[in-house]
């Protein structure tokens, strides 16, 4: 059996496999279906400082090869997650995630600053695709001054891993990975989902609500293992693989672009046992090809000159 553990800056897994964000709910939505013991771990659902009810329905379509979403990060807020929901993520037998979402700096410091005392979250994952209300609902994401405040300023308050969501919609990602590097972030999710946007060619009107959304599934796989060789290539961070992964292939390819972990986000509507096939396939894998420690493929690509 090869090794599976990886890690993730100071964050060690017992494998790479995670559960993407705002895809499994706060973890009992699916738990049901996947033993989350044997996961590595799991992310939960963006939490901010105040409940949010999210934008208004229609907030979820499907597309050829993936889904538009624009839920509105709705969420119990910090209170009620800390009473209703830590309880069953603390005996889950898998390593807590927590993803933080916020409309100010100060929103996002004084969240992950609230849940450093909390033991059972070992490690932030900082959704910086929210928009600035600050600064006219710009989002924190796509500017570069602000990923790198963010960062600096939620390190300054935890001792934890601390991870920063990388949004896509940018010129170039590696610049973006390089200020959370440089502002003591641990790793980088990459990537969040793309805008996209679908009409009702009989009603002439958005399918969604909120008109656009944010695109993810199959169809975004290739953009986002671009955006992993790009960091990759460019910054010395360790990298979690989000976008389009379905099976374990998938994951493989992610982690020789340069993910040390991959998270399953879309998949789980589709197949909440994912997560399982795709360790097992992972597994086989390694044995087929004689891999002794998963961590070895990391950024093995080869390209040919």
């Amino acid at each position: 059996m090869a090794n599976l553990k990886v890690n993730i800056g100071r964050l060690e897994l017992k494998n790479p496999i995670m559960l993407a964000s705002g895809t499994v709910g706060y973890g009992n939505e699916i738990s049901e279906f996947v033993d989350l013991s044997k996961i590595g771990a799991i992310v939960t659902k963006s939490v901010s400082f105040n409940p949010r009810i999210g934008n208004e329905p229609m907030r979820v379509t499907e597309t050829p090869a993936g889904m538009l979403n624009a839920i509105g990060l709705a969420n119990v807020g910090l209170e009620k997650f800390i009473k209703e929901k830590l309880p069953f993520l603390k005996d889950i037998g898998s390593t807590v995630i927590c993803n933080i979402a916020a409309s100010t700096v100060e929103e996002y410091v004084e969240c992950v600053q609230i849940l450093e005392e909390e033991e059972t979250v070992k490690a932030f994952e900082i959704n910086v695709s929210c928009p600035n209300v600050k600064d006219g609902g710009l989002l924190f994401g796509n500017n570069l001054d602000s990923v790198a405040e963010i960062t600096a300023r939620t390190r300054a308050v935890t001792q934890k891993p601390l991870i920063i969501k990388l949004s896509p919609n940018v010129a170039e990602i590696w610049r973006f990975a390089k200020a959370v590097k440089d502002n003591g972030g641990d790793a980088v999710s990459a990537i969040n989902t793309l805008v996209g946007a679908s009409f009702d060619i009989y009603t002439r009107k958005p399918k969604i609500k909120n008109i656009t959304g944010g695109l993810s599934g199959p169809a975004i796989k290739p953009v986002a293992i671009a955006k992993v060789l790009e960091i990759k290539r460019k910054v010395d961070i360790p990298i979690i693989g989000i976008g389009g992964i379905t099976n374990w292939k998938d994951a493989v390819e992610f982690m020789i672009a340069g993910a040390s972990a991959v998270q399953l986000g879309t998949v789980n509507f589709i197949n909440p046992k994912a997560s399982m096939e795709i360790l097992d396939g992972i597994e086989n894998y390694c044995m087929e090809t004689d891999i002794e420690k998963i961590s070895d493929l990391t950024g093995s690509f080869v390209i040919e000159d």
